[in-house]
């Protein structure tokens, strides 16, 4: 009589188990692999949090990050100066206003060279409206409309350690590609975002922004290829928005 009570327990335990092992280790081995990424009971593990005493894990974050990014993309654009004798000074700029403001370093705008801006690998060119050489700063025109655009981080608001994303374009023979790099901030003041970022010197004039997809200022890249950020708050102020 006592066998038939204790293989109906073996099996509740062992159920209880393998649920256990489905949940912890199956299921987050499953939602890393592309293949099944289709299927919806690993689109619903992935909308769901995991509550542990000490933290909460949100499955969302990458997710997160990925609409932040498709949602500034096409706001950042290619900036190619180029000279008679063939030499070429590539960059990013970001667009400001629908209208076609755009905004990016004033080491990129150099005088004397052809000026223009790859928008969808469509060179389009740029006239300079102003600079200023201290701050590294060029605001420029482009003759296009409806364009998309970026909203404002509030630089107030913004706390080290806080996850953010730089999205840059660079030129290839087949045209104008975009990359994106993540990282934290290291430590910001009124005019300048440190940041953990380590890139190539042609992503000058990239973008960063918060997870949000919200500006928080236009990257340069020192020789040890470090990025750094001119403040939101000093691109406000020099583009007058």
């Amino acid at each position: 009589m006592l066998k038939k009570p204790l293989k109906v327990i073996a099996i509740l335990l062992l159920g209880i188990i393998g649920g256990f092992l489905y949940q912890a280790f199956l299921l987050p081995y499953l939602a890393t692999n592309p293949y099944f990424e289709k299927f919806k009971f690993i689109k619903d593990f992935k909308d769901r949090q995991i509550i542990y005493p000490k933290e909460v894990v949100i499955i969302k974050e990458n997710s997160a990050l990925e609409d932040a990014v498709g949602k500034v993309e096409k706001t950042v654009v290619g900036i190619k100066a180029t000279k008679k004798n063939s030499q070429t000074i590539e960059g990013s700029g970001l667009i400001l206003t629908s209208d076609g403001l755009v905004i990016t370093l004033n080491s990129l705008l150099p005088e004397g060279y052809i000026l223009n801006v790859s928008l969808d690998n469509e060179s389009v060119p740029i006239q300079v409206l102003q600079r200023d050489a201290k701050q590294n700063l060029a605001l420029a025109k482009i003759e296009r409309n409806n364009l998309q655009t970026i909203g404002f981080a509030d630089l107030g608001r913004t706390k080290l350690g806080e996850r953010i994303f730089l999205v840059g374009a660079f030129f290839e023979k087949s045209g104008i590609k975009k990359t994106v790099n993540e990282g934290v901030v290291k430590s910001f003041n009124e005019s300048l975002i440190k940041t953990n970022i380590i890139e190539d010197a042609n992503l000058a004039g990239s973008s960063l922004f918060d997870i949000e997809g919200n500006l928080l200022g236009l990257n340069t890249v020192d020789k040890m290829g470090k990025v750094s950020a001119i403040s939101v708050n000093k691109v406000r102020e020099f583009s007058g928005l």
